[in-house]
């Protein structure tokens, strides 16, 4: 059986700003409001340590959460839920409910967390996403040349194995 927690935070996270509410077990709700830059996250890093949160909870919301995660990860542990699978009932929808639903399923050990790759991990998986998506916007656009030329009937193609090559750069 699951360690119960007596006191959690569920975090609400927006592109500029982030709402989070502190939820004990004996019903005390505590919330705030924080900025999205790094003071404003040191701000809250303090204020969940002040506050003697065992465990904070965070929606994957596009990549708004990497930074929140990155400060919080050696301090706290923190889930990262699938905003689909904590959805609540429909209704009047606001960043103060959503913070307050996301506390009180952490509290109640009701989030399945995503897989979050080690830091160094991460940095790798970074770099080489990169590199490939530059590796693609290169082919594309040596496609759309090769496209262009053909199209204004320059038939560089036929007569150089590579176009890109050392001889065809030249010409």
């Amino acid at each position: 059986m699951e360690k119960q927690l007596s006191k959690v935070c569920g975090a609400d996270i927006h592109k500029r700003f982030l709402v989070a509410t502190i939820l004990s077990r004996d019903g005390t709700k505590v919330t705030d409001r924080f900025g999205m830059v790094l003071d404003d996250l040191l701000k809250f890093k303090e204020w969940v340590k002040e506050n003697q949160c065992e465990q904070v909870a965070i929606e994957s919301t596009g990549v708004y959460w990497v930074p929140l995660y990155s400060v919080l990860e050696d301090c706290v542990p923190v889930i990262v839920a699938n905003p689909y699978k904590i959805k609540h009932i429909p209704g009047r929808k606001t960043d103060l409910r959503d913070a307050e639903w996301i506390a009180e399923l952490c509290l109640n050990g009701l989030i399945e967390p995503s897989r979050i790759f080690p830091k160094e991990d991460r940095e790798l998986r970074t770099l080489t996403r990169a590199r490939e998506s530059l590796i693609k916007n290169k082919t594309q656009l040596k496609n759309r040349i090769h496209q262009a030329l053909e199209y204004s009937c320059i038939k560089l193609s036929s007569a150089f194995s590579d176009i890109f090559g050392k001889s065809g750069m030249h010409i």
